[in-house]
């Protein structure tokens, strides 16, 4: 991978610069200074759609509850290339992007539990929750109301050090690829968690799509024990998809090969965001049969009735996952040898990685390694 110097524009002097009319409906970001008075750093989006910049950053006192982790390696997701484009228009601006993060705890709150300095730990999609809720108190803190995405209103890892509620900060397997392992934080549990839900190893599993998401749902099903259909539409993956564990490989394109799949797959995840033959997939599955969503596809998905109740299919979705699985994820990965495709640029590139990322030619995660 190049690791041309990217240009470095000189940090602003602070937050409040005007934006673009195309960025005028995005709410105010976190409200953070920039300057030189201390060593952390980070690549600072200022508005949609505009390269990142390297400013130094204040992160003031270090909250009671939280940690405080020096960043070695970030994995870059398409939620932080739909943040920085405010796809999902709910980007707030200025924004730290990052949320696959690989890191060194520095410093630990006065009432942070079960961390220490030193310690490797990851942080992944969300950063905090309010630890008393119902949700919360039930283990799924991933869907607690108040939930603090990591870049959303937050100051991600695409930094010299990033923050974060003590229960997000995950402790690292000692036998994980720490270098690797930046994407599962994200996309690992994305696609885990739908599994271990849904899936048992005896089941047929079909993944849809096989990109960042989809070749690592690949991988999970196959050492999981599933038999494996990977549909793409991309025939030049076809050979790929086997390479993660697929047993089978389909052509999404291919409406009539497709059909021939009726009545087949217990769990079908669809990882991708674009329109497909939705009738055709939902019906590959078989009786009692689930079509799991978590690529955000932004058009509705349209959707038969009698394609659900004659069968009792259902359909669903999911985000990320709890600290608790997360870490069972990671545990599982460790022991499995499971982990993402990656291609690695110095953090220094960074713009030119959300460049690749963008034109769709990462095979298959994005790896930014630390080197402020």
């Amino acid at each position: 991978m190049s690791t041309s110097t990217q240009t470095r524009n000189e940090p602003a002097t602070g937050l409040k610069q005007k934006q673009s009319a195309s960025a005028s409906a995005v709410q105010p970001g976190p409200s953070f200074r920039t300057g030189k008075a201390t060593n952390y750093k980070a690549w600072v989006a200022r508005a949609a759609k505009q390269p990142m910049v390297l400013e130094s950053v204040d992160l003031g006192p270090l909250g009671a509850e939280d940690v405080e982790v020096a960043v070695d390696h970030g994995g870059l997701c398409h939620s932080d290339l739909s943040i920085l484009n405010n796809d999902w228009g709910i980007s707030q601006y200025p924004a730290i992007l990052g949320h696959e993060v690989i890191g060194r705890v520095t410093a630990v709150g006065s009432n942070a539990k079960g961390l220490r300095v030193g310690q490797r730990v990851g942080i992944g999609w969300n950063s905090g929750s309010c630890m008393h809720c119902h949700q919360c108190m039930s283990g799924n803190h991933h869907l607690c109301p108040q939930v603090q995405p990591t870049i959303v209103g937050h100051r991600g890892g695409f930094a010299t050090h990033i923050r974060t509620h003590w229960a997000w900060a995950i402790p690292l397997p000692e036998k994980l690829n720490f270098a690797e392992a930046g994407p599962l934080l994200c996309g690992g549990i994305t696609v885990f968690a739908p599994l271990t839900m849904y899936a048992k190893p005896t089941d047929r599993v079909g993944v849809i799509g096989i990109g960042g998401l989809g070749h690592m749902a690949v991988k999970f099903a196959a050492v999981y024990g599933c038999d494996v259909t990977a549909f793409t539409s991309n025939e030049s993956k076809f050979d790929e998809a086997r390479g993660f564990g697929a047993h089978h490989v389909v052509s999404s394109k291919d409406s009539a090969a497709i059909k021939k799949l009726g009545g087949r797959f217990a769990l079908l995840i669809s990882t991708v965001n674009v329109k497909l033959d939705w009738d055709a997939m939902i019906g590959t599955l078989a009786p009692n049969g689930r079509l799991h969503v978590v690529g955000a596809v932004l058009e509705p998905i349209p959707v038969p009735a009698f394609s659900l109740i004659a069968q009792q299919r259902s359909i669903s979705g999911s985000p990320t996952g709890s600290p608790a699985a997360i870490a069972t994820m990671l545990d599982f990965a460790a022991r499995h040898n499971v982990a993402p495709q990656t291609e690695h640029f110095p953090m220094s590139n960074i713009n030119e990685a959300f460049a690749r990322l963008d034109s769709g030619k990462a095979r298959y995660r994005i790896v930014l390694d630390a080197d402020f």
